[in-house]
């Protein structure tokens, strides 16, 4: 497979949708990048790398960071997580009130935020920094100790975050967060802030195509069954309310993040990010939507 002559022609087709979207606005240092960024990698199961345009240009992860903070906490509660958080997509926005009245308080998965707070607290219950904790993880999975936090997105969350501080209460009011709510929202936002290029997320996302461990030294990250289920969440609730429209244009299971990156795997063949900071309606990359479909497309390759 000539990954390099896909990526290249990918990246000269999606070129017309760079001008076609905007970035996120809502957290102020979100805005400030432009639209015509474009950066695609791929790590094959055999440890090639594939890049093309920007995937050597950080961007801070934002949502995808909830594949590794929900890898983190699996390694240390198992299944008991899902006492406090459900496994359903939300149908609704990534940062919706309405559902946890109804739920009484738990999340309906956990990649949209009210879910991803549950889940930073289990790790706070564990370990007292949990978002130095994470971090150090992600560095361990991407084999680089040079990943660190972009402290003024953190601190652009803190200063905006109303909604999730929000979502934080409103879930502790429900006896679902152990933690006192401010803690908890000051390692979710760092992990939010979490700076990593295309290339490095790749790195960092093969284990879940290596049946739960690291290629380079078999390192046993999760069990192959904790793998499955991750992946089957990134494909059932990765793109919150458009995971039906992802799962059929791109066919792979994906987490996206509002700063434009998707992460994708194909089990036992490669791992994929790209990134586009313009996003389109749901809030996913408009151009690295675009992209994944022409790779599944061109490789003939997808879990389906």
């Amino acid at each position: 497979m000539n990954y390099q002559k896909i990526l290249e022609e990918i990246h000269a087709e999606v070129q017309p949708l760079l001008a076609k979207s905007h970035v996120a606005d809502y957290i102020p240092e979100l805005a400030h990048i432009s639209p015509k960024k474009f950066g695609m990698a791929v790590l094959t199961s055999e440890g090639e790398t594939f890049q093309i345009g920007d995937a050597t240009e950080k961007f801070s992860i934002q949502s995808i960071s909830k594949v590794f903070a929900l890898t983190l906490a699996m390694r240390l509660e198992g299944d008991a997580i899902w006492k406090r958080v459900g496994r359903e997509p939300s149908g609704t926005a990534f940062n919706s009130l309405v559902q946890l009245e109804y739920e009484q308080g738990i999340p309906r998965n956990p990649f949209i935020n009210a879910g991803a707070l549950v889940i930073t607290d289990m790790i706070l219950s564990h370990l007292d920094n949990a978002h130095e904790t994470l971090l150090a993880f992600i560095q361990k999975l991407a084999n680089n100790k040079n990943i660190v936090f972009d402290l003024n997105v953190a601190r652009s969350e803190k200063e905006t975050g109303y909604l999730n501080i929000a979502l934080a209460n409103f879930i502790k009011s429900f006896g679902n967060l152990k933690n006192a709510p401010e803690n908890v929202l000051n390692a979710y936002f760092h992990h939010c802030s979490i700076a990593m290029t295309c290339t490095e997320l790749a790195h960092a996302g093969i284990f879940l195509a290596n049946k739960g461990k690291l290629p380079w030294n078999n390192e046993k990250i999760v069990a192959p069954n904790q793998a499955k289920y991750i992946k089957s969440l990134m494909l059932t609730c990765g793109t919150y309310d458009s995971v039906g429209d992802f799962a059929y244009r791109v066919g792979l299971p994906g987490k996206s993040g509002v700063r434009g990156g998707i992460l994708a795997v194909m089990p036992g063949k490669f791992s994929v990010c790209v990134w586009s900071p313009g996003l389109n309606e749901t809030g996913n990359s408009l151009a690295g939507t675009k992209a994944l479909e022409l790779f599944t497309t061109l490789t003939g390759i997808s879990i389906f």
